[in-house]
Parts: C-alpha cells; sequence; structure tokens
C-alpha cells in the first residue's frame, strides 16, 4: 500500500483561479520526489492542499490508508504530525532558542496546556539536542533563531520536522532563499535524513539541476495539472523545455508518448 495516495486533486479559488486540475499520483515510505514546474505551477498548494493548510475544491487524499479530506480538528492535528512541513521561509520563532524551535517539533504530541507552557519531556530535550547536532548546530542551540544565517535557519527548520518522527516531508522551495553552498548543505542533509530514517519526501524545487541530484522521482508541473511523473534520467532537456515554456498540453501528450512506448517495451 502507498503511503499516500492523491487522486483528482482538485482547488478552484474564491477569484476562479484554478491551482490545481485534477492531479493523480502516489508516493511510497522512503521515496525522495521533487516537484518542479514554474512559478505559479501550483507546487505550493499542492504541498499545502495535503496537510490542509489549503482545503482542496476536489479529489481524494488518502494518507497512511485514511482519506484526510474532510477531516476534523483532531483527526487533522494526528495526520499533520506526521506529515511535516519545511517551509522556505523558514518559519521559525526568530526571538527564542534554536533549541527551543526544534522542540515544537513536539507540540502535537503534547496537550495544548503543556504546549503554551513549554513543558517539553525530557526526553524531548535531549532529541531536540541530538537532532541539532545531527545538522550540525550543536554550539547554535542557545541562540536566538534570529542570530543564524539563512541556511542554518533552514537546517533548524529541518531539526523540527524530524523531531515530529513523520513518515512523510513537504518541504516547499527550501532552498529558494539561500545561496548555493548553502542550498547543496540544506539539499544534501534533508536528502540524507530522509534516507536514514526512511521518511518520504515531497520537495518543490526550481531548480532542475537539484531535484535531478538528489530525487529519486521527479512530478513535473503546469499550471496545476501534472505533466511529467518518472525518473531523473527519464526528464529530457525536451521535456524541462515543455514544462517551463508553458506548454502543457505538449508536455501531457510527450509524457502519455514515453510511457507507452515504456509499457511497450
Amino acid at each position: 500500500m502507498a503511503l499516500l495516495q492523491v487522486e483528482g486533486l482538485k482547488k478552484v479559488y474564491a477569484d476562479g483561479t484554478v491551482g490545481l486540475s485534477g492531479i493523480d499520483f502516489e508516493v511510497k515510505a522512503g521515496e525522495f520526489i521533487a516537484v518542479i514546474g514554474p512559478s505559479g505551477a501550483g507546487k505550493s498548494t499542492l504541498l499545502r492542499c495535503l496537510n490542509q493548510m489549503v482545503e482542496p475544491t476536489g479529489g481524494s487524499i488518502v494518507f497512511q490508508g485514511a482519506q484526510t479530506i474532510g477531516s476534523g480538528r483532531r483527526k487533522l492535528r494526528n495526520i499533520r504530525r506526521e506529515m511535516s512541513m519545511i517551509f522556505q521561509g523558514f518559519n521559525l520563532f526568530e526571538r527564542v532558542s534554536v533549541l527551543t524551535n526544534v522542540l515544537h517539533g513536539r507540540l502535537g504530541y503534547m496537550s495544548s496546556w503543556r504546549g503554551a507552557l513549554g513543558l517539553f519531556l525530557k526526553d524531548d530535550v535531549a532529541e531536540a539536542r541530538r537532532l541539532l547536532e545531527r545538522v550540525g548546530l550543536r554550539e547554535q542551540m542557545h541562540k536566538r533563531a534570529d542570530e543564524l544565517s539563512g541556511g542554518q535557519q533552514q537546517r533548524v527548520g529541518i531539526a523540527r520536522a524530524l523531531a515530529q518522527k513523520p513518515k512523510l516531508i513537504l518541504a516547499d522551495e527550501p532552498i529558494a532563499s539561500l545561496d548555493p553552498a548553502a542550498s547543496e548543505t540544506v539539499m544534501s542533509s534533508l536528502h540524507r535524513f530522509c534516507s536514514e530514517d526512511g521518511i518520504a519526501c515531497l520537495c518543490n524545487l526550481h531548480q532542475v539541476d537539484m531535484a535531478k541530484k538528489y530525487a529519486s522521482r521527479i512530478i513535473g508541473i503546469h499550471k496545476g495539472q501534472k505533466v511529467f511523473d518518472g525518473t531523473p534520467d527519464e526528464l529530457t532537456d525536451e521535456m524541462i523545455r515543455l514544462i517551463y515554456n508553458q506548454k502543457p498540453a505538449e508536455a501531457q501528450e510527450l509524457a502519455e508518448t514515453d510511457m507507452a512506448r515504456k509499457e511497450t517495451a
């Protein structure tokens, strides 16, 4: 059984803008999947529909065998703690310590009053320290988050996501605001930790070279449609041009031709 099954996923905003138009795909446990496409293609909408930060208009999302669309508050809380998210803008509490930011990954497992008072278990604190050492930030754990560089802040975001003990990580443009060196560090860290811990990852990327380097599978999206789904080796230069040159119909036709060719091979 797939870890995540998405069928006919749609999102139409109140002003009539179509964010997603009937997207289908599955994610297996441990897969590292890059989602590529031009700005405005629907990549961020896709990830936010999966964890219900954005409410889908239609379709089906099944995570670990359970339908997520229409979930009540308690069920959605349980889903989100096993489907952690890494944000482009880091989304850290800048004026609190790095260690406390990582500990916020445990809030989904705590009662609301304990979380509000910051009464974290000793085991959780020990695990947060271990995770910060793992991402190379042990010496910075007591600094305020806003004292760190962008690349360091994103590594805090990775540690926070890992603190949730997720089955799936949703990474929304995690290196978009970073320089090349920091981007490489963040991507290699995210890929390594997901591999070591058996965590699946859906990672939105603008950088096709990074997608081909780290992903075992790549999904191409254009204007809310899935126009490619295959291995990095199958992502040809022609397909890349079609994904980014605003020709989704041609990209879809080429993808279907490639699929038919593989089925008859």
